[in-house]
Order: structure tokens, then C-alpha cells, then sequence
């Protein structure tokens, strides 16, 4: 019976030990490669290409039921894809902003459990009131609606961000710890 126990805690162990050397997925696809090879991938799955641009490319499809999102594939210097982003619909209407980080918050929740950290507050001297007040501060960057989850093999971020005086839109970014930190041990043999 004790053998049994030994063997169970040590295939345990190097199970656990085995998914730490994982990379985090996208569509099941793991983050790793060319960004040039992920991009394939993802076109494989229905994205159409919009192109590289600075040696990253961009998508256009339906991801988690909304149609007409843009996904980025970041890589690092050497190409290797380290980040695949997320930028759902622009809204001009809080309600609908709202709904959709909600939304994708409670999925988030469901798949990898409560964010480690994050907020859903105004940066302004009042709370905003209406519809029209909460977007203006989205348009001037007091919004501070935001969520991270920690894996095992990365970090997943969820924020409602803007890009222009018009619309806001939800940024759901996917960080693989493995390429990451590879980029990072390249940048620090530079110093």
C-alpha cells in the first residue's frame, strides 16, 4: 500500500512538473512557434488574414461567440510568438462595452476560476451616472475595468480600453510564461 501511495505522489509530481513546462493555448493552439506558423494555424481554424505588419500578424474572426474580432499574434525579436491578443467590437454605448467585458469575465471565471487581481472603478473625482458619462471617462482613460487570471502556464488579461475619442472595446490578451521568459533572459544577457 505504501508503494502504491509513493507511485501515486510521484506521478503527481511529475505531472505537475510536465505543465509547468506547457505553453499556454489559443483555440487550443499552443503559443509557440513563428508568428508566421501561429498565423497559419489560426487561419486554419476560419480567421482570414489581415496581414503582418512589424512582424506581427492580424486576424479577423468569431471568437467566444463575437463575430468580427481582430486578433493580434505578438512575437519577440527573434519572431517567436510570445502574446496572442483579442479586440472585440467597438462600442459607443456603455451598456453594451459593459456587457460584452462582463460577459467574457464570467466566462474567464468559469474556465480558469476568480481573477488574481483587478478592478471595475472610474479613475475620476465622481462616479459616473449615465451612459454617456461613463463613456466619456472610457474616451479619456479613467476607466479602470480590468481582470487577470494566472495559469500554470501563462496570464490571461481582460480591460476595457480605447483606441480613439469615439468608441471603447474590449482587449483580451493572452501571455505564454515560457516565451516570455525567454525574451526576458535574452533582454537581460544584453545588459
Amino acid at each position: 500500500m505504501k508503494k502504491i501511495a509513493l507511485f501515486l505522489m510521484m506521478a503527481a509530481a511529475v505531472m505537475g512538473a510536465t505543465a509547468q513546462n506547457q505553453h499556454m493555448t489559443f483555440k487550443g493552439i499552443p503559443i509557440d512557434g513563428s508568428v508566421k506558423s501561429f498565423a497559419a494555424k489560426l487561419q486554419q481554424k476560419g480567421f482570414t488574414s489581415q496581414g503582418i505588419q512589424d512582424g506581427n500578424a492580424f486576424l479577423k474572426g468569431m471568437f467566444a461567440g463575437y463575430k468580427d474580432c481582430t486578433v493580434g499574434v505578438v512575437g519577440d525579436e527573434s519572431g517567436t510568438t510570445v502574446k496572442v491578443a483579442v479586440i472585440f467590437p467597438e462600442y459607443d454605448k456603455w451598456s453594451l462595452l459593459y456587457g460584452c467585458f462582463s460577459s467574457l469575465k464570467d466566462m474567464l471565471t468559469q474556465k480558469y476560476g476568480t481573477p488574481s487581481e483587478g478592478s471595475e472603478t472610474f479613475d475620476s473625482y465622481s462616479q459616473p451616472d449615465d451612459d454617456n458619462e461613463r463613456m466619456h471617462e472610457v474616451r479619456m482613460d479613467r476607466c479602470k475595468y480590468y481582470a487577470v487570471f494566472e495559469t500554470q502556464n501563462g496570464t490571461i488579461e481582460l480591460q476595457i480600453s480605447h483606441a480613439n475619442y469615439i468608441e471603447g472595446f474590449v482587449l483580451l490578451s493572452y501571455y505564454d510564461k515560457l516565451n516570455q521568459q525567454k525574451a526576458l533572459n535574452s533582454a537581460i544577457d544584453d545588459l
